[in-house]
Formats: C-alpha cells, sequence, structure tokens
C-alpha cells in the first residue's frame, strides 16, 4: 500500500479528535481504522503523533491525550481540538452527487451505510445540496467493476472480463466463473475459475478493462482449492517448469520479490545467489532477466539462454546500425 501524503494525515488527523469526543466511552480500535479507511497499524501510528499535538508549552496538561483500554480507544484531553472539521457549499454539494450517483452503482457494498452518510451530509448541507452548480464526477473504473463483481458473487452468476495482462502487454477476453473476492495490500482481486484455461486465476480489479454479469449460472468444479494469501498472493503451479538463474550482487532482490525455491550462496558471480523459479511463462521470465540488464544469467532451460542471448545480440546489433555500440575501452 502507497504511503499517505501529507494531506490526508492532516485530515486524518484533524478529525480524530472530534469523532473520538463524540464517542466518551470509547470506541474499537478497529472501528476507527474501517471508519478512517486506513490500516490499524496506521491508526496507531497517527495516535502516536497526535500525543505530540497541543498548546504552547507542550506539558502534561497542554498535549492531546488518549487513553487506551484493551481494543478500544477515548480521549481525555482534546487540546481545544473539539470541532470537526467543516465542508464548504461546493464540497457539500459535490459530496451529496457523489454519494448518490454511488447508490446508482449495481451491487454496491454497504449501501445502507452510504445511505446513512448521504442523509447526514444532506441535512447538513440545507438548501445548497438541492441547487444546480455544476458537479464535475466520475466513477473509479475499479469501483465500477468491484461493484459489478459483487453482483455477479451475490447473485451466483458467471463474469464476462475484459482483461490487460501486463506480462504479455495484450488485453484478452475471458469467461470466468467467481469465486471470492480479496483485499490484499489495499488492492482488490477476484479469484475465479477461468474457464478458457481450465484453472483458477486471479485478476486484479483495476486491470479489468470491462466486465458484465451473465445471465448463466457461475459453474465452478466442485472442491476447487482456494489460494492462501498466507503463503504469498502469487504461487506458481507445482507443474510449471523450474527457471534457473544466477543473480550479481545487485539483483539480490529478486530472491525476496518472487516467489523462488532453493536459494543458495555462490561466488561466481562476487556474492551473488543461485536461485530457481517456477513459472510456465517464459516470455515474462525473458524479459525480466532481460530488465536485470547483465545482472543474471540463465543457468536452465537452454532455450531460455538462447533466447537471451538472441535478444542481447540483437540489441547490440541495432546499436551497431545506428552507430551508437556501446564503448569497451574503459573511457
Amino acid at each position: 500500500m502507497s504511503a499517505p501524503t501529507t494531506t490526508e494525515r492532516m485530515t486524518r488527523l484533524l478529525s480524530l479528535v472530534p469523532y473520538l469526543t463524540a464517542r466518551p466511552e470509547g470506541v474499537p480500535l478497529a472501528e476507527v481504522a474501517r471508519d478512517f479507511g486506513v490500516p490499524e497499524r496506521q491508526l496507531r501510528r497517527d495516535m502516536e503523533l497526535l500525543w505530540m499535538c497541543g498548546l504552547p508549552g507542550y506539558g502534561p496538561g497542554d498535549l492531546i491525550d488518549l487513553a487506551f483500554e484493551g481494543d478500544r480507544v477515548r480521549v481525555t484531553f482534546t487540546a481545544g481540538m473539539v470541532r470537526p472539521l467543516r465542508l464548504t457549499t461546493d464540497e457539500a454539494v459535490a459530496l451529496v452527487v457523489a454519494l448518490r450517483t454511488l447508490l446508482e452503482l449495481p451491487g454496491l457494498a454497504e449501501r445502507e451505510a452510504v445511505s446513512r452518510a448521504l442523509a447526514k451530509v444532506s441535512a447538513a448541507a440545507g438548501h445548497a445540496a438541492e441547487r444546480r452548480t455544476p458537479v464535475a464526477l466520475s466513477v473509479d473504473a475499479k469501483e465500477q467493476a468491484l461493484a459489478v463483481v459483487r453482483e455477479g458473487l451475490e447473485r451466483g452468476r458467471a463474469l464476462h472480463l475484459h482483461y490487460y495482462v501486463p506480462t504479455r502487454d495484450e488485453r484478452t477476453e475471458r469467461t470466468v466463473d467467481p469465486l471470492r473476492l480479496l483485499l490484499v495490500d489495499g488492492r482488490w482481486y477476484l479469484e475465479a475459475w477461468s474457464r478458457e484455461v481450465g484453472g483458477v486465476r486471479l485478476f486484479r480489479l483495476d486491470r479489468i478493462d470491462d466486465v458484465e454479469v451473465l445471465d448463466e449460472p457461475s459453474a465452478p468444479p466442485p472442491g476447487v482449492p482456494l489460494r492462501d494469501v498466507d503463503a504469498g498472493l502469487y504461487q506458481p503451479e507445482p507443474g510449471a517448469p523450474v527457471v534457473r538463474l544466477r543473480l550479481a550482487r545487485a539483483a539480490r532482490w529478486v530472491a525476496e520479490y518472487y516467489p523462488v525455491e532453493d536459494v543458495r550462496e555462490v561466488q561466481d558471480p562476487p556474492g551473488g545467489l543461485a536461485v530457481a523459479l517456477r513459472t510456465a511463462d517464459m516470455a515474462w521470465a525473458r524479459r525480466l532477466v532481460a530488465s536485470l540488464g547483465g545482472a543474471a544469467t540463465v543457468d536452465q532451460p537452454a532455450e531460455l539462454a538462447a533466447a537471451v542471448a538472441a535478444d542481447a545480440r540483437a540489441a547490440l546489433g541495432r546499436y551497431a546500425a545506428d552507430g551508437q555500440l556501446p564503448s569497451t575501452s574503459g573511457d
């Protein structure tokens, strides 16, 4: 998940104290994190920062104070931060329009929560919410895909996807039987049975260009095992071919970034690693080695080594044709 911007964090800090003040009995940390849309770990860091904020003097009686009781938190001294942030008229109108648009999306999760928020904002905005103000509004494609996928899951229907595959830089069409939605590291994924492939695949929602719910029922094979995300999001199939690489010191990060097998230290190259990883996509492995710029050598399979060598010769040929052959003289 990307780090929060300074503006996002400041806005959250200014809202936290009034939020907690309105709940003097205390609130579970997990509920606060959900309401503010951040991981609990980030929320704890925000609260640690709040402890160092307050009035001039910055002594024990001047700083914001929080109390933790089990899994609950409450504010015991506000240092005067009791007024919630106020929306401008234009902000309120834009928020009302956005909430109304969300309610029109099919398969929207937390529809009741959105309706309650709309009622509160509309009441606070008063007549301004009804005025005719031009508001530019667009619904994020990922949110649209999420709503349609949820509808397919709830209705037990198959889905038709237009999906971008970055490893092959191509757009494909798939008919899938949805199994479940996963939220991992701030990204939504659809786990589904792909009828074209005949196996379970993971689809990132922000790479789905278009999705529609089909009239036919979802019918994955019985007993299809779901992915154990605790073992890593991407796991190679056991029968996939093994690729063996020797990595220079500068490319050791590959062993941490990808699910590799049989990792061992080697002296050639100095400070390097020998790793094995499984992939059925040799085009992806070819691009990986090329992207490492000479910091990786292919030991197996032989056809991958030959393809990488051919790519290198072709690149040198293009340099020579342009009169830009890299110098090897050390100048």
